[in-house]
């Protein structure tokens, strides 16, 4: 019976069932992806997944338990297996209590179109980026996805949001050089398979026969692709709350940590966020500046780290599955763009304008699609490791010149931001897919003075 049940009437049946006595809350999150896959330029797999997950938290006598089911007819299961669970849980002194009822303004952002795209729709755009290959080798995907999700507690709180999503991340192959396209929209009408094919493509055919040049230090334009990582690592490890909480971040509030012209936002509210508009403990997301102008401003908190932080600090929205060891992630991140240089209109690897007006300013240094397999060295300082990938070219006197093999790099991610060394941003700002529940990151171009590249493909 539970099956025909819409997402309010699954969260309220589970708090029935709950009873009274104990603090509950409930997630029924419906979500449906679809997945269109390339390989060797022809599609290879389609797949669509449709499921519905209840998560249940519950707190009692000093002592908190979650369970997850996606069984609808187990809600009888799911409630007995999570009380069990929480009578024998550890004490937990930080519970911080329910969110209390505040209602969500903003219901996400949706699109009928993307909602119900069809494999046509999917293999229609990987069919215009192949062609646009000319024979190359190709692989990628195009995905769309729609979310609905329902929180309920037994305060009183009870909100809902609806998202959709859509990207598309492809390479075009040489036999010594990969090119890369990359774009997430809420819309997929936003995605044109054609345009990213042209620019895989394009980055393919510039970057053939790399040459080898020495590790060093080196001034950088990081295009949006690359820009995303550093906005991922700033994301997980500088704007979370118990990151700074526990002494593990580089960020100091009210400091100018960063050159004046940075500034990040988070921003799940905006017209082309991807996110859910409240968090896994019912909380609206709030608009938050996390760097102004250079300044470090503020992080983003759930509620345990905003009851220890004290004083005025409240919950923005920002709670995730396993926040009590791990904190607040920002869900729409966002390097906002700058006038910027004049757009300058070229061909090859710098085809998109904003990136090309960054380049016209360099002397020598390096054009970098991306940054791939990054791990923290040291969360303090922000210290990460990584390598380039498909694409790297040398800059001298504004133009790209000669393209060069991957390198490996160790960079403090803030030294690269810091006042000073942000030479330029990009006009133009554009969404990369993100790990997290296809909510993605929104990056402009950057231009740095020094990045740090320890090893090349000699070693």
């Amino acid at each position: 019976m539970s099956t025909t049940l819409s997402e309010t009437d699954l969260a309220q049946r589970v708090l029935e069932l709950v009873g009274s006595g104990v603090e509950a809350e409930v997630v029924v999150e419906r979500a449906a992806l679809a997945l269109t896959r390339f390989a060797n330029s022809y599609v290879h797999q389609n797949v669509a997944d449709e499921s519905t997950t209840i998560r249940l938290r519950l707190h009692a006598d000093g002592r908190t338990a979650t369970t997850s089911t996606t069984v609808l007819d187990g809600l009888d299961d799911l409630v007995r297996r999570t009380l069990e669970s929480m009578r024998l849980a550890p004490a937990d002194p930080t519970w911080p209590g329910l969110a209390p009822p505040s209602p969500v303004t903003f219901g996400g952002n949706v699109d009928e179109e993307t909602a119900a795209a069809s494999p046509d729709d999917r293999a229609s755009r990987v069919r215009a980026f192949v062609d646009q290959a000319a024979g190359m080798d190709t692989a990628g995907y195009c995905r769309t996805a729609s979310t609905r999700a329902v929180y309920a507690n037994s305060a009183g709180q009870h909100v809902s949001g609806t998202k959709t999503s859509a990207a598309m991340d492809g390479i075009a192959r040489t036999a010594t050089s990969d090119g890369l396209a990359r774009l997430a929209a809420v819309r997929i009408a936003d995605l044109d398979g054609a345009v990213l094919g042209a620019r895989a493509a394009a980055k393919a055919r510039s970057g053939e026969n790399p040459v080898e040049l020495p590790p060093g230090r080196y001034e950088v334009v990081l295009e949006p692709t690359a820009v995303a990582d550093v906005l991922q690592m700033l994301a997980v490890y500088g704007f979370n709350a118990k990151m700074v909480l526990d002494r593990q971040s580089f960020l100091e509030l009210g400091k100018a940590q960063f050159d004046p012209s940075v500034t990040v936002v988070e921003d799940a509210t905006a017209p082309d966020s991807t996110a859910i508009p409240f968090d896994v403990e019912g909380t609206p997301r709030q608009r938050v500046v996390l760097v102004d102008g250079g300044v470090s401003a503020a992080v983003v908190h759930d509620r345990r780290t905003a009851a220890r932080a004290g004083g005025d600090a409240r919950s923005t929205g920002h709670a995730i599955p396993g926040g009590a060891s791990f904190g607040a992630i920002p869900s729409s991140l966002r390097l906002l763009p700058t006038g910027g240089p004049a757009p300058v209109e070229v061909e090859g690897p710098a085809a998109d304008s904003s990136v090309a007006a960054l380049v016209a300013g360099v002397e020598r240094g390096l054009l970098v699609t991306d940054n791939h397999y990054t791990r923290v060295l040291d969360p303090r300082t922000l210290v990460v490791t990584g390598l380039t990938r498909n694409g790297v070219w040398l800059i001298e006197d504004g133009l790209v010149t000669t393209p060069v093999r991957n390198f490996r790099f160790t960079q403090s991610y803030p030294q690269a931001l810091q006042p000073g060394a942000v030479l330029g941003i990009g006009s133009r700002a554009v969404e990369l897919p993100g790990p997290w529940s296809e909510a993605g990151f929104i990056a402009p171009a950057l231009r740095l003075a020094s990045w740090n590249y320890t090893g090349g493909a000699s070693g």
